[in-house]
């Protein structure tokens, strides 16, 4: 069995990015649908079992930015930051995203 979490921080001002969308697809199926809680993160996500494969992880940055008020121009700069990553079928995988309205960062966590 594979888990999988994320984990968001809004680098503008050092803090978890609460009230994010962020989709899970595999085979352009929809696994997951949600938001970031106030800790930045989307606990649902670790009870999903998944399968190795290649999964796309969406994360709705320029609505999320608009929401907090930041002029991001029109139309934005980044909209939404899609992740694809592969799982091998075996372990936790855990992917952050660190991000502005004008950047981002992503890595393999633990």
């Amino acid at each position: 069995m594979t888990t999988l979490s994320t984990h968001v921080l809004d680098t503008t001002g050092g803090y978890p990015a609460s009230d994010m969308e962020v989709t899970l697809l595999h085979d352009d199926r929809v696994l997951f649908s949600g938001r970031t809680d106030g800790d930045g993160r989307c606990p649902e996500l670790g009870a999903l079992s998944l399968d190795a494969g290649v999964y796309r992880l969406c994360f709705g940055v320029a609505p999320y930015f608009r929401d907090r008020g930041l002029d991001q121009g029109v139309p934005p700069f980044l909209d939404i930051v899609s992740v694809d990553f592969g799982m091998t079928g075996t372990g936790h995988y855990h992917v952050p995203l660190l991000v502005s309205p004008f950047g981002y960062s992503t890595y393999r966590g633990s």
